[in-house]
């Protein structure tokens, strides 16, 4: 498979994750707590349609019942020892697929032969669902830590190398001509000229990269685990209690809230790199 697959698969990436950053930071200023508003208001439609439907709490819980049984959690049941955990797996994890990943970009990108080798292998196993790993790389490496290390990198690596490789094969030759006659090596033109131009695109990988890792890691503490947010989750589940449910997702989409903001705040100190 060409080159060229990869390289589209990462445009269509770049543009699906700096398009929504882009609208967030250009919109007014007022219009920023217009999204929490519209939570706020979606919260209380919920919780005054439970309470004047007289809902069933096994189906679909108030929103001040889903607070009370996340209280208890965190409180009573100690939530945040979970919490740290899968914290842990996806940060952890998502670092090694980072730094292989980058590793790996710079390589295929200056040299042809390794692209030729590597590219092939990329193009069969990026578009594999990861989730569908999970059964062989519990038989290889059990249900501990490795296996969910394992799934965190695995879920970062392949949008970070594609990324990486277009980011480097972007780069002005001019510039590296210019190094050249400044009397630069080839390492220094990595580090120096090649690795620096395509930051951009290399932090467009890392946002999509720690989003599969995080839903990775989840599933995999659904399927395996005894310890994280997927695991309580799926214990929930199992009994029933829909408000314990809630309450782990609603922890889960506050992470992800997190996540995004901090990325967003790091992609607007790149912005200089960015061209109009």
């Amino acid at each position: 498979m060409a080159d060229g697959t990869l390289e589209r698969a990462a445009r269509a990436e770049n543009a699906a994750s700096s398009a929504p950053m882009r609208l967030a930071g250009t919109g007014p200023k007022d219009a920023r707590w217009m999204g929490w508003a519209a939570v706020a208001l979606v919260f209380a439609v919920w919780e005054l349609g439970c309470w004047l439907g007289n809902v069933n709490s096994l189906y679909l819980p108030r929103p001040s019942q889903i607070v009370t049984a996340m209280v208890k959690l965190f409180v009573a049941e100690n939530l945040s020892l979970d919490l740290a955990w899968t914290l842990w797996r996806i940060f952890a994890g998502c670092a090694i697929g980072v730094v292989a990943g980058i590793l790996m970009g710079v390589w295929m990108a200056t040299s042809p032969r390794v692209a030729a080798i590597a590219d092939v292998f990329i193009a069969a196993l990026y578009p594999l669902p990861k989730v569908t790993l999970i059964p062989l790389l519990v038989i290889w490496l059990g249900t501990g830590g490795p296996f969910m290390l394992t799934i965190s990198a695995l879920g970062a690596f392949f949008p970070v190398v594609i990324n990486t490789l277009l980011g480097v094969r972007q780069c002005d030759p001019g510039l590296v001509l210019a190094a050249r006659d400044l009397g630069a090596n080839q390492r220094q033109i990595v580090r120096r000229v090649l690795i620096p131009s395509a930051v951009p695109s290399i932090f467009a990988g890392i946002r999509l990269g720690l989003g599969v890792s995080i839903i990775l890691v989840v599933a995999a503490e659904m399927v395996v685990g005894r310890t994280g947010l997927g695991a309580r989750l799926f214990l929930a589940g199992q009994v029933l209690n829909t408000e314990d449910v809630f309450a782990v997702l609603v922890v889960l989409a506050t992470l992800g809230i997190v996540v995004t903001k901090l990325q967003d705040m790091v992609d607007e100190r790149l912005a200089r790199w960015r061209p109009n």
